[in-house]
């Protein structure tokens, strides 16, 4: 048994550390892209894979605009070009066009271990180097006689556009754009250096200088693709962490809500078990104190059993109130509804609470407001809020001070209970905390006041089973107000068609309220 205890403890170390260690990898992965993405002197990565697919996909999406080109120039050519050899060049054109897109569908189609080889590459630059060579073929098709210097301008123009269009779609792959427009450079670049003309010079120079333009355009393109592409990668790395992160937190959290489900079932169910022993050493302790079964001659022993009476009473309230908020969370507690009149429950914790209220010397003030229907309530969960909030008052409340206790209705024809006291009051930043369970502020933790910290817990839990709300309103050195309310729903006979008159609320004692 205890050697299964010891392997069973053994692998729980294991799996913490396991987890320990990946939370820590997580952490330091997500700071190193963190860091390379704030880093501005970064090394780009080649990313060829990506590239080529971004090449292949461009070339794929312009399968129809390079066609509508090519028929455009070669409408306009007919003006100076022979129209036989301009459609065989058309022919020519457009099949080496038709052949880098099936080239392209071809490697979008190929598996991934194929597309990582080194034949794609040379299959693109072998295809652009054909594609460029059909357009230089284009600026040696001979001209006719009437061709003066519109064909020249129109010559150069379609060098530009031709190299425009082959440095947005190669730029990704540079072997491919020197491929695809350097031939046609070169071609133009010597026929205009043939002519004598100084317009022909100029016109070769500036063909050059738009060759050197683009190759750096084209440079500038593959460096955006590569930042951009190191980008997403970075994202996606980053974004596959923070899903490990979240599926891991994720685990704890189901890990800890079954844990809380468990203990608060064991704690529901072990109520017998607890309750049982203690209330035996209730009943004889307080045999032995009151000297029941005969006197007691020794004074420390009966000091002795009014401590461990005094103690187990403490105990009993501390498991009672853990039992409580125990079988609320396991959904266990069940509301025994009935009608009732608010006000009577507040009335009766009041007596309850006029001994110690007494010994203090605070004065218990009741305002009710007059004709309140019965509500629709758990009379037992009803007088333990109003216990708890009515106690915590006169706990804070110093000698001589004044605890207020009013029932009356809400502004939609609910009703309400609140308790106000003239205590320390508490800070703004600390009523969540003193609203969690085993939560205390910073006044109730230095005065030493006893308390589990469980009790507005409890009342929150309870009221919340009623449909309703509970507010804490403070403020430091005045004193706190805590309010229970209850829905309409759950008041009797409730009328949307009446309308109550308002009332003024003056202290009095309920009894007599109610007897006049």
């Amino acid at each position: 048994m205890d050697t299964a205890a010891s392997v069973k403890d053994d692998d729980s170390q294991a799996i913490d550390r396991d987890r320990a260690r990946r939370r820590r990898e997580m952490a330091r992965s997500a700071g190193n892209v963190r860091s390379r993405l704030g880093t501005s002197d970064r090394q780009h990565s080649t990313f060829e894979l990506e590239r080529q697919h971004l090449f292949a996909d461009t070339r794929i999406n312009a399968a129809f605009a390079v066609p509508l080109l090519v028929l455009i120039v070669t409408a306009i050519s007919v003006i100076w070009l022979n129209p036989f050899f301009l459609g065989a060049w058309l022919i020519v054109t457009l099949c080496t066009h038709l052949l880098m897109v099936v080239t392209c569908h071809s490697y979008e189609r190929a598996p991934s271990d194929q597309k990582a080889r080194i034949y794609w590459r040379r299959r693109f630059t072998l295809g652009d180097l054909l594609y460029g060579c059909s357009w230089a073929v284009f600026f040696l098709l001979p001209r006719s006689d009437n061709a003066g210097d519109g064909f020249v301008i129109f010559h150069f123009a379609t060098l530009l556009i031709v190299v425009a269009m082959n440095t947005m779609q190669s730029a990704t792959l540079p072997r491919c754009l020197l491929a695809s427009t350097l031939p046609m450079t070169l071609i133009v670049t010597a026929s205009f250096l043939q002519q004598i003309d100084p317009i022909h010079y100029t016109l070769a120079a500036m063909a050059i200088g738009a060759q050197g333009f683009f190759f750096i355009l084209g440079n500038q393109l593959l460096k955006n693709a590569n930042t951009m592409l190191e980008y997403r990668a970075e994202k996606d790395h980053l974004i596959a962490e923070l899903e490990t992160a979240n599926a891991m937190s994720d685990e704890a959290r189901r890990r800890a809500e079954a844990a809380n489900v468990a203990k608060s079932r064991f704690l529901a169910t072990m109520s017998h078990e607890l309750r049982t022993p203690l209330n035996a050493i209730l009943g004889f302790s307080e045999i032995m104190k009151d000297e029941v079964l005969g006197p007691m001659k020794n004074d420390t022993y009966k000091s002795y059993s009014a401590d461990i009476h005094g103690s187990g009473q403490h105990l009993l309230n501390l498991i009672n109130e853990i039992l409580d908020l125990s079988r609320i969370e396991a959904g266990r507690h069940e509301l025994q509804e009935e009608s009732l009149y608010l006000e009577e429950v507040v009335d009766e914790c009041g007596s309850m609470m006029t001994v110690r209220a007494n010994a203090k010397n605070i004065m218990l003030h009741h305002t009710l407001e007059p004709d309140m229907p019965r509500v629709w309530a758990d009379e037992r969960a009803l007088r333990q809020v109003v216990l708890n909030l009515i106690s915590n008052a006169v706990k804070f409340t110093p000698v001589g001070g004044e605890v207020h206790i009013k029932v009356g209705r809400t502004s939609d024809d609910g009703q309400y209970v609140s308790i106000t006291d003239t205590g320390p009051g508490i800070p703004e930043d600390e009523i969540p905390t003193v609203l969690e369970a085993f939560g205390q502020g910073s006044h109730a933790i230095k005065s030493a006041e006893p308390g589990t910290g469980l009790g507005l817990s409890i009342v929150q839990a309870l009221v919340g089973m009623h449909d309703g709300k509970f507010v804490i309103k403070s403020q430091l050195g005045v004193g706190t107000e805590a309010i229970m309310s209850l829905p309409r729903a759950r008041v009797m006979n409730y009328s949307p068609d009446v309308v109550w008159a308002d009332t003024e609320s003056t202290d009095f004692d309920l009894e007599n309220a109610r007897s006049a």
